[in-house]
């Protein structure tokens, strides 16, 4: 390792990736056998949690580009787990709803998530957990702060 390099082994940056990558892995594991994947689950969770969001807000939520996240609305839209309106009331926003298809799809995805997230807090206390979350919530707000493009 060169005196400028990074020791993974003790890096926290690296263990915080190496368990968001376990995360999403056993996540998409869950969820493949409901024929969803984990963008698809973050769109509808956040749509039960704050209907008629736009495209772009779903994106951000989802942590996909505004593309992405309009094929996977167009997808989800045919596949009868959304509706958005024909024609935007105001400028180009669509708000988009479940459907009762993609609100039962969501209570059966929401079930294996959280056996993921159960599974992934096995071992630790509540206060730990508690800490942990103020932990990470902290992380992100220091990186988002002290952003260079602000």
């Amino acid at each position: 390792m060169s005196q400028d390099g990074i020791d993974l082994a003790t890096s926290l940056g690296y263990a915080l990736k190496e368990a968001a990558s376990a995360l999403r892995t056993a996540m998409e594991a869950a969820l493949r056998p409901l024929g969803m994947n984990v963008t698809q689950y973050a769109c509808l969770e956040l749509l039960a949690q704050r209907p008629g969001l736009s495209n772009s807000e779903l994106a951000r939520g989802a942590f996909v580009t505004r593309q992405s996240m309009n094929v996977l609305l167009q997808a989800m839209e045919r596949d009868g787990y959304v509706t958005r309106p024909a024609e935007a009331r105001i400028g180009k926003v669509l708000p988009t709803q479940l459907t009762p298809l993609g609100q039962e799809s969501l209570e059966k995805a929401s079930a294996a998530v959280r056996s993921v997230e159960i599974r992934m807090l096995e071992g630790m206390t509540p206060n730990e957990q508690g800490d942990a979350f103020r932990l990470l919530q902290g992380m992100a707000r220091s990186l988002r702060d002290s952003a260079p493009d602000r």
